[in-house]
């Protein structure tokens, strides 16, 4: 079944009038049930136990390389490296041409023109952080600059923060109205809206600010930025996947979701993907619907994929390590 995407207006689904006010958004955000820290963390931890077996963990490798955003978010990024980094995207295997493009590559702003440049005649996406990434300390106008710098360059996806400091001081409707600009500016390309759960330090702020991104007409809600202590984890990340499962039952609209930082090996993206089908299924387990935030995290999915087709790991050459 094709569900409506996140690009549907707030004002077309069913909890709009939760947005009508700050008082009305601050008592739907308040009525949310409260997040059983331990039950969470239980559910997250026994779902990473579940047992793989090689045909489905095969399965998994690939479609876990078609999920990752190859990202380079440095100050010394260079456009020698962005090249570099699409080549990877597009063929990440040189030896083998049947391993799947990843989804995206992630760049600031200045560097998309580059990026599209050399994934251009793929499905490759580029995706282009923006907003004062990763602080999000600017005011609304230059952010909204950076989004239309990075749509103008070609950005098929816009990888924005939230305010921390205006959720945390419980100025919700400031960070909904903000989130609702940004889509607005970000025209057709999808937007992602991280809310970097790290600084968020609760549970309850995280399913609240997954609201909050959602219903403002967040394409996907990400997790992280990767620039702090505390990343994506496997509770954090399912309690976003049931925030964006209650939503579409409640709306009718599809939102995807993305892990970001820390997810460095095959173990942990195959622990995800589980997570990701026993908690919102099959629609889900798609590029459309699910990402990876991640740099070095392909490396390691190109080598095991080796390791099940041949029965031994390549030598340190036979993938770029980033």
């Amino acid at each position: 079944m094709t569900m409506p995407t996140a690009s549907a207006s707030a004002e077309e689904h069913a909890l709009a009038d939760a947005t009508a006010s700050e008082a009305t958004l601050r008592r739907f955000l308040q009525g949310l049930p409260g997040v059983d820290a331990v039950g969470l963390e239980g559910r997250a931890a026994a779902l990473g136990t579940r047992s793989i077996k090689t045909t489905a963990k095969a399965y998994a490798i690939d479609l876990a390389i078609s999920m990752i955003d190859l990202t380079t978010l440095e100050g010394a990024d260079t456009p020698g490296k962005v090249r570099a980094l699409g080549a990877k995207a597009v063929n990440p295997d040189p030896t083998d041409r049947t391993a799947p493009r990843t989804a995206a590559v992630c760049v600031y702003p200045d560097m998309v023109a580059t990026a599209k440049e050399a994934v251009a005649g793929t499905d490759v996406k580029v995706a282009s952080v923006a907003t004062a990434f990763p602080a999000g300390r600017a005011s609304l106008d230059v952010k909204l600059g950076d989004v239309r710098e990075a749509v103008a360059a070609g950005a098929d996806e816009i990888d924005m923060v939230i305010d921390r400091g205006a959720f945390l001081a419980g100025k919700y409707m400031k960070v909904y109205e903000e989130i609702r600009a940004v889509k607005e500016a970000s025209g057709s390309a999808r937007l992602k809206v991280i809310f970097e759960t790290g600084e968020l330090s609760t549970y309850d702020n995280i399913r609240r600010a997954s609201w909050i991104g959602m219903l403002a007409g967040a394409d996907f809600i990400k997790t992280s930025t990767g620039k702090v202590g505390v990343n994506a984890t496997p509770a954090n990340t399912l309690l976003m996947l049931e925030a964006v499962r209650d939503f579409r039952a409640a709306t009718g609209v599809q939102v995807g979701v993305k892990p970001a930082g820390g997810i460095r090996t095959s173990k942990d993206a195959v622990k995800f993907l589980v997570i990701v089908n026993e908690t919102v299924g099959e629609d889900w387990l798609d590029n459309h619907w699910f990402r990876f935030g991640a740099s070095s995290l392909l490396s390691d999915l190109l080598m095991q994929r080796q390791k099940l087709a041949t029965g031994r790991y390549s030598g340190p050459d036979y993938v770029t390590v980033d």
